[in-house]
């Protein structure tokens, strides 16, 4: 893992949501949407946080800009425990800490138009003056590639990609160190998540900011991650520097996603690794390891004690006693 100069640290985070049933909504049980997750992300690095849809990968997201209060764990942000702040006391790092969402349009009051939504963050980082404001709104949308005229017009107005450069602007208007980017590119055209994904990178290089880059997609988080985790019903699985997940995945989770990838080459014969069976439910998982039910390398230790993550390589854990 990285070993310093971190931005962010996360160590033992849970979050179990209680399932209500009856009369008087008595908890019958939970379900462990997140359960038990450790990383690190360094200053003006990207962590790619990746797999199937309800592992727990937007929860998180959530956790860290403490949208929602963790079960049990830390989380500390530029060596600051904020895990137990009131919401008064959270608010001042709410600039520090921002989001970028899936959805552009559903993210953006379309009765304002996009130079109100940017100057709404101004006004909280103390840009008083009308003026200096519209020049930073200007700015902001020349920095992520839309026209500084477009100010006055209102979200339906754009396209996808547009309205996500918009997305990205509003983010930035506050000045943050670390973004959370939530499946942002997964509703745009392939053509267009390229430009949002290098203009990301381009503003990372310029203003040093650090990405937790959410996604299910394992081409683009290669493409714009430092590190990438792996996440299997609430665990992670495997984490590990880019260059190295994908020079050499262990997990069998890991190499079923890999072999999923479409192969640009119409030509070439490709086999994919289908998992039988379907993933448990979070309100009623299997003791042991959380995928073995569909990994072809289980055996009765898995079912039997929780696995540990396992050192490999420098900075290249794995969640697997067989493949170590």
């Amino acid at each position: 893992m990285i070993a310093s100069n971190n931005i962010l640290k996360v160590q033992g985070l849970k979050k179990h949501f209680p399932v209500q049933r009856g009369f008087f909504q008595n908890v019958v049980g939970w379900i462990k949407a997140v359960d038990g997750v450790d990383f690190e992300i360094g200053k003006g690095k990207t962590l790619g946080l990746v797999g199937e849809s309800g592992c727990g990968k937007s929860t998180i997201g959530r956790l860290i800009l403490r949208l929602l209060d963790p079960t049990e764990g830390g989380i500390a942000y530029k060596g600051q425990d904020i895990t137990s702040l009131s919401q008064k006391e959270i608010k001042p790092l709410r600039k520090e800490m921002q989001i970028v969402f899936q959805d552009p349009f559903g993210s953006l009051n379309p009765r304002m138009t996009i130079g109100q939504s940017i100057e709404e963050g101004l006004r909280t980082l103390g840009i008083k003056g009308r003026s200096a404001r519209i020049a930073r709104v200007e700015e902001l949308l020349e920095m992520v590639g839309i026209a500084p005229m477009a100010a006055d017009r209102y979200p339906h107005e754009f396209s996808g990609g547009q309205r996500q450069r918009i997305g990205i602007a509003r983010a930035l208007s506050v000045e943050p160190s670390l973004i959370i980017c939530d499946e942002p590119v997964s509703a745009l055209d392939v053509s267009i998540q390229a430009q949002i994904i290098n203009l990301l990178k381009r503003l990372q290089t310029r203003l040093e900011l650090s990405y937790l880059f959410i996604a299910h997609d394992l081409n683009v988080v290669g493409y714009i991650s430092d590190w990438v985790a792996v996440m299997y019903l609430g665990h992670i699985m495997e984490y590990a520097p880019s260059e190295e997940l994908f020079d050499k995945p262990l997990h069998p989770y890991t190499l079923a996603l890999f072999s999923a990838i479409p192969e640009p080459d119409p030509q070439a014969r490709k086999t994919i690794k289908a998992l039988p069976g379907d993933v448990p439910s979070p309100f009623n998982p299997p003791p042991g390891c959380k995928f073995q039910g569909r990994c072809p390398l289980v055996e009765d230790r898995c079912r039997k004690q929780e696995i540990q993550f396992y050192d490999v390589r420098e900075g290249h854990r794995v969640r697997c006693w067989k493949v170590v």
